[in-house]
């Protein structure tokens, strides 16, 4: 099933502050909050007690938005989310240590029958919440509106260009003054999602050019690693001749100049949720519950930003304990809401296409 191939607006305004003497304090009590200019009201059908979760850097501050509006509604309800990577996240749940898993890739293999054993009577569950582009950080004075194809990416991170006045690069950038800098990339140390995307995108993109395949643990030599969207994000900062990759909203927080990358159809794109948006309407969506997205990387949609994840929730449809179970099938129907995902527009995520906001919001339904 095709999300199809209209772009996805980015909803105006994000969801404004919950009325705070309307707090619920018990299970099901309901708060209404202001839906989207021109969209409908939705309620939050609070649940109380604590859960933890963990995972996804990328996805941090958009369930940190999430969170605050969520506990300001609901009194008595407690959700720690740890920000420790994807790899680390999944495997917390598998541990029975969270109700929850953030992870910037499906879970697969070995790690998904593992934790389908919690899901007594039910199923496990990929549900994409957080959608976003990877932005491609640099720091090099007197550069603006650096371009990159994939191939030229992929030699960068490959080792086989090493100054930013390499022939390559310049035959990205006609007319540019380019310095004699020699280029230091920067990756992830930590098994991350985020990683998994991007080596997804330079294997797809790229094939020729990028040998060492995709996975959540970054397989090629040399580079410097950083743990987590945070570091990659500082490393760049302060080093001269860096680039790195991040969700876009590290890179807006940071100040950091991002690079346009070239997409399928030919075009160097700026970064931006509304781009990423239309690069993610040609995904494909698994059948069933456990939704399962396939990228394109090749696809020549016009004005398509071709890097970006998807962020996904990883729990039970069954087999939670019941206190866990009710507040997580709260929490992530006001996440999957058309006002949760308007929340996050603003902090440089891209509102799920309607299709996928729609079969989310379906699947978390069946969670008790």
């Amino acid at each position: 099933m095709n999300i199809g191939k209209r772009q996805v607006a980015v909803v105006g305004l994000a969801m404004s502050a919950v009325l705070g003497v309307a707090a619920c304090g018990s299970d099901n009590d309901e708060v209404t909050t202001p839906g989207a200019p021109g969209g409908t009201t939705s309620a939050i059908s609070c649940a109380t007690g604590s859960i933890t979760a963990s995972g996804s850097s990328a996805q941090k501050n958009a369930i940190d938005e999430w969170v605050k509006k969520y506990q300001q509604a609901c009194a008595g309800s407690s959700i720690n989310y740890q920000s420790v990577g994807s790899s680390a996240g999944r495997q917390a749940f598998i541990d029975g240590q969270t109700a929850f898993a953030g992870s910037d890739s499906a879970i697969k293999d070995d790690q998904a029958t593992n934790a389908a054993r919690r899901c007594t009577g039910g199923q496990l569950v990929d549900l994409p919440m957080v959608a976003g582009p990877v932005a491609v950080i640099y720091n090099l004075a007197g550069v603006k509106d650096l371009q990159l194809s994939a191939p030229t990416l992929a030699k960068i991170y490959a080792g086989a260009i090493t100054k930013w006045n390499d022939p390559t690069i310049a035959a990205d950038n006609p007319g540019a003054s380019l310095p004699d800098t020699a280029i230091s990339s920067v990756h992830r140390s930590d098994g991350s999602g985020t990683t998994d995307n991007f080596t997804k995108y330079l294997a797809g993109a790229a094939k020729s050019d990028w040998t060492y395949g995709s996975g959540s643990d970054w397989k090629a030599p040399g580079g410097q690693g950083s743990k987590g969207s945070d570091g990659v994000t500082q490393t760049v900062k302060s080093t001269a001749g860096a680039i790195g990759y991040v969700e876009l909203s590290y890179a807006e927080n940071a100040a950091l100049s991002t690079a346009k990358i070239k997409n399928g159809a030919g075009e160097y794109v700026t970064v931006s949720t509304d781009a990423a948006s239309k690069g993610l309407s040609t995904a494909k969506i698994a059948e069933g519950n456990d939704l399962k997205l396939t990228f394109d990387y090749a696809a020549t949609t016009s004005g398509a930003y071709p890097i970006y994840l998807v962020a996904y929730e990883i729990t039970c449809t069954k087999g939670l304990p019941a206190d866990q179970a009710a507040l997580v099938k709260s929490f992530l129907t006001y996440t999957s809401s058309k006002d949760g995902q308007a929340a996050i527009a603003g902090l440089g995520y891209s509102p799920l296409p309607s299709e996928l906001q729609s079969r989310v919001s379906s699947a978390v339904a069946t969670i008790s």
